[in-house]
């Protein structure tokens, strides 16, 4: 895992000053996520003002919108070139969240304190390949939530994608701040369900283009995968969220620590 653990972090490190330019708006995309997590984390969790983790928080999508919100924010992640975006951005808002650099996996000795949500967005989970890697993960987010507490992750659609194994993404065009730019991914599949991306962000200023161009891996876990190591690692009342229900880009887990 050490080998993709360092590409993940040199991926997230290189796109971590470009990020936003995924979006078609991040600004709008925070505000849209603020409102949405806060009705999906109001759905199950009852207390006035909850602790929240952001254990894959990149330069603070989620993270800045909960804080937004009201909410008390911890957010973490493995890549310190987007944790030192992420604190820039909260401190443009005038928010207060607390940041560190930390491996999922390892949560337990690397993140003080519990909390009553988890949260891991944006298809950050499926950076780990391996059953031994995930079961760690899962492991180490269970122990830090507190009793009666709830994970919620995000995750692409990797039932869909596995009937198709696409090998290119569609690409995107957006304008923003002067910069215009085009977004794609290509997908070298590895193995049945590992796949090596070529994100691509192809950029026009003042007439020149200029192509950005990084790397890192997924496995494509399918959401029956996903349950069942959830349920062994001790979580209950599993249930997904499929986009058609939620309107939101990717399928929804959420998973529950007994009380």
């Amino acid at each position: 895992m050490k080998k993709n653990r360092n590409s993940v972090t040199r991926f997230y490190d290189q796109l971590a000053e470009d990020y936003q330019l995924i979006f078609r708006s991040w600004e709008g995309a925070i505000k849209y996520q603020g409102k949405f997590l806060r009705g999906l984390i109001a759905s199950v969790l009852k207390e006035k003002n909850p602790t929240i983790l952001d254990c894959s928080c990149g330069i603070g999508t989620q993270s800045v919108a909960l804080a937004a919100q009201g909410y008390q924010v911890t957010a973490t992640d493995i890549s310190p070139g987007e944790i030192k975006r992420a604190k820039r951005e909260a401190r443009k808002r005038k928010l207060s969240i607390k940041f560190g650099v930390a491996d999922f996996r390892k949560l337990t000795s690397q993140v003080p304190g519990t909390y009553d949500a988890v949260i891991s967005f944006d298809n950050s989970l499926p950076h780990l390949l391996t059953d031994g890697d995930m079961k760690q993960a899962i492991r180490s987010m269970y122990r830090k939530l507190n009793p009666g507490g709830y994970f919620f992750a995000s995750i692409r659609d990797y039932d869909a994608i596995l009937k198709e194994r696409p090998k290119i993404t569609p690409a995107n065009e957006f304008k923003q701040e002067g910069i215009r730019r085009i977004v794609f991914q290509v997908w070298d599949w590895q193995k049945k369900n590992v796949y090596q991306i070529h994100h691509f962000i192809v950029k026009e200023k003042a007439g020149k283009w200029a192509m950005e161009h990084r790397e890192t891996q997924y496995r494509a876990w399918q959401r029956a995968e996903f349950t069942q190591l959830f349920k062994a690692q001790g979580f209950t009342k599993i249930q997904w969220l499929m986009p058609k229900k939620t309107d939101f880009y990717q399928p929804i887990m959420i998973a529950r620590k007994p009380a």
